[in-house]
């Protein structure tokens, strides 16, 4: 087997040479498709000698299907330049490498990282993502903001026990600054849908949404930070429905 991993980024210099550096040891080749980076992301992929390509960004989606459509071989790890493979993940992914797939695509789950403390509980956890995959049988699909790989409908997915380890923010201000902008393509892609945002919804779901996260899922064991990711989580639910309320209200006018 050969294994193509595929690397979408935009100013990831903080980042980039953790990932590459998780990824060499399975990747027969790495490519990146940058959106034409303003800082150090170019200069840290040559040292890696990655085939580095430039592309005005897309769109997630359609920015990996294309970012897919470059890599050489048919056996495709995408993993984004805020992540890295644990230990164990890189010891499964190099038996299969070494060995024979039993299956068309495989999911692992994404332990994220926020502010310096890995959250192992709420809906942050275990997250689990399909990003191993014969590019024959699975693909990019969604919107803006959620995409995912859908399967054919005769492909086999199995599951990997190690961990895709996300570094998500640094600083609260970071996580804000970012939800505010997905908010924003949130809202929008909902209002092109025709969603609505009427009260109830500005008012229970996010009420919910915490609920959810902090006490069903356990939210509450994740500590102090824990109770920001389910906070802001809530918030971010909130934002989304009061801006899509909001378009509708300037459609009207």
């Amino acid at each position: 087997m050969k294994i193509s991993v595929v690397i979408i980024t935009f100013n990831e210099e903080k980042n980039i040479g953790r990932c590459l550096n998780s990824v060499k040891d399975i990747a027969d080749e790495i490519v990146v498709v940058d959106s034409f980076s303003t800082d150090q992301t170019e200069a840290i992929c040559r040292e890696f000698g990655v085939r580095f390509i430039q592309k005005e960004f897309l769109g997630y989606a359609e920015q990996k299907r294309f970012a897919d459509l470059q890599a050489q071989y048919d056996w495709i790890f995408s993993i984004d330049a805020d992540e890295a493979l644990s230990e164990k993940l890189k010891k499964e992914i190099l038996a299969i490498k070494h060995s024979q797939a039993t299956a068309d695509a495989y999911q692992m789950p994404r332990l994220t990282n926020y502010i310096g403390k890995w959250i192992r509980h709420t809906d942050w956890y275990p997250d689990k993502k399909i990003r191993f995959y014969n590019s024959n049988k699975a693909r990019w699909q969604g919107t803006n903001l959620h995409e995912h790989i859908a399967t054919d409908a005769n492909a086999k997915v199995a599951s990997l026990k190690g961990d895709l380890l996300h570094y998500s923010y640094y600083s609260i201000h970071q996580h804000i600054a970012q939800l505010n902008k997905f908010t924003e393509i949130g809202a929008e892609e909902a209002f092109k849908k025709g969603k609505k945002a009427p009260l109830y919804k500005i008012f229970i779901n996010p009420i919910w949404k915490f609920v959810y996260s902090y006490f069903l899922r356990l939210g509450f064991l994740d500590g102090y930070k824990g109770f920001l990711v389910c906070a802001i989580s809530a918030f971010a639910t909130f934002a989304k429905y009061i801006k899509l309320r909001e378009l509708h209200k300037q459609k009207t006018k």
